[in-house]
């Protein structure tokens, strides 16, 4: 395999940053770094191709009355299962009313009750209801227009469509740029800073909620460069994707539940009974409820039938088109759902200012792993870290001694792989359930493609970590270790990585 590409020297250029992604996370960087020069680098037209778009439950923000950001900062702790850092975790939740103020300030069309107050909703494992939302179940979609628009009138950002293919790095080890590709065409960006707001690798998984592009692009290239990742076994899987055979799959989203709908099996019976929180318990606890009522052999349904349904179209009008779509008539059927991986809590460690552990290089949302998620992502946090920390990088990198780039030489790596056999091999043995003997399985398959394929580089380093952690906690669980050991966090390189491969496929195996 290649090594990153590497400058000689860094003479004084542009002071411009490269932002590489264009969801929430992206942009609202880019927003909050003018006056500074940012080149938002991202593989589709603004407004596509992320799943900051299919966002449908919302902003969890304080915003009630009989709210506070300490009480949604211990709702976050407990979801995170012994691996949130109340630091990061209270000072998120106090930057929450301001963020949605300034998305307000921005033009974010939010739904308002009667008296004009942000309607609030409820999901899972809060316990108050702070769901903002827009257009019932349209929060993402709402929320990148909004940004795509302010972006668009910002004239310190500038917009490159081509995709990102890896960092370049100085021979103090620094990040430098960034080498992008279009139409066949390799080119250099010199930056002062990197800014990967590339999101999650749902897609390695051959059930999904994500874009067909979420393979983890971001983390592989930050790997090569030598960052240090954190808790990268810890993939939240959806419990209520819509099971139709849609690739990716629609999302019936959580708050579906915070309003009375409840999950049944074919017979009618609950499946969550009995069982802490019962439907409205954290996502890792209901999604294996229904990967195990699954695996007895009985399908799982989203019952909606009754007052919900009646209201469906207006209150939930993207899960009520997705059913129509699917031939589903959410009034008089229940909705085949079925976990799917859906948010991914690890990523490249950051700091408090989302810094990584190479100079010059910082990471925004699904990408990063801040401490905010730990082992579990509290319901309708994602956009609220993205959103959280913006500010935070924009103003470290200002804060920051401009760091020049030149032109030279560089490296490219060809990439081929078979991403259905990777997608398969992921959902089999690194799914909602996992235990040794699948977890080596991958590692064993996926080791030789991940010399040159940044998506099985992705899924092996998923394997490793999972293979580590010798315990069941929250996202991920052990059949074969389902006691809890004392918390602690996975940090590995990619120098850890392949040793570790090494060590759990023996020579000739």
């Amino acid at each position: 395999m290649n090594a990153p590409a590497r400058f000689p020297f860094r003479p004084l250029a542009a002071d411009r940053v490269v932002v590489v992604g264009a969801g929430v996370a992206g942009l609202a960087t880019a927003l909050r770094l003018a006056p500074l020069p940012v080149t938002v680098v991202t593989a589709a037209p603004l407004g596509f191709g992320t799943a900051t778009g299919w966002a449908q439950g919302g902003i969890a923000a304080a915003m009630g009355e009989d709210d506070e950001p300490a009480l949604h900062a211990l709702d976050t702790q407990a979801a995170g299962a012994g691996l949130t850092d109340p630091a990061v975790a209270e000072a998120v939740a106090k930057a929450g009313p301001g963020l949605i103020d300034w998305l307000v300030g921005l033009g974010a069309p939010f739904d308002r009750d009667e008296a004009g107050a942000l309607a609030l909703g409820l999901e899972a494992a809060h316990c108050r209801r702070r769901i903002v939302r827009a257009g019932g179940d349209s929060t993402g979609r709402a929320v990148l227009e909004t940004l795509v628009r302010a972006a668009a009138a910002c004239p310190s950002i500038e917009v490159l469509v081509a995709r990102a293919r890896d960092l370049i790095r100085d021979d103090a080890g620094g990040v430098a740029g960034l080498v992008c590709e279009r139409d066949g065409v390799s080119f250099p960006l010199p930056a002062r800073a990197v800014v990967l707001a590339t999101g999650g690798l749902g897609a390695l998984y051959a059930s999904t909620t994500n874009p067909t592009g979420a393979t983890g692009r971001g983390l592989a290239m930050a790997a090569r460069a030598g960052a240090v990742l954190r808790d990268m076994e810890f993939v939240q899987f959806h419990p209520t994707a819509i099971a139709t055979g849609a690739d990716p799959m629609p999302l019936a989203t959580e708050a579906l539940r915070g309003e009375g709908a409840r999950l049944i099996d074919r017979d009618g019976a609950p499946v969550m009974a009995g069982i802490a929180g019962g439907d409205l318990a954290p996502r890792d606890v209901v999604a294996r409820a229904i990967f195990q009522a699954r695996g007895r052999g009985t399908e799982v349904f989203l019952d909606c039938r009754g007052a919900l349904g009646l209201r469906m179209a207006s209150r939930f009008p993207t899960v009520a088109g997705l059913c129509a779509a699917a031939g589903i008539d959410p009034q008089r059927q229940p909705i085949p759902v079925r976990p799917a991986a859906h948010y991914h809590m690890g990523g490249i460690a950051v700091d408090q200012d989302g810094a990584a552990s190479v100079a010059g290089l910082y990471a925004c949302g699904e990408v990063a792993s801040s401490g905010l998620h730990g082992a579990n992502r509290l319901a309708s946090n994602s956009l609220l870290e993205a959103l959280a920390f913006a500010p935070r990088i924009a103003a470290a990198i200002a804060a920051a001694a401009p760091a020049g780039a030149c032109a030279a030489p560089w490296e490219t790596r060809p990439e081929a792989g078979d991403l259905a056999d990777l997608r398969a091999t992921m959902e089999r043995r690194v799914g909602v359930v996992r235990e040794e003997a699948g977890l080596r399985a991958a590692v064993a398959r996926l080791t030789p493609a991940a010399r040159h394929c940044d998506a099985a580089l992705t899924g092996l380093i998923v394997a490793v970590s999972a293979l580590s952690r010798t315990e069941s906690r929250g996202a991920h669980w052990r059949s074969d270790h389902p006691e809890q050991l004392p918390a602690r966090q996975t940090e590995v390189t990619l120098a850890q990585v392949w040793r570790m491969a090494d060590a759990a496929v023996p020579v000739g195996a």
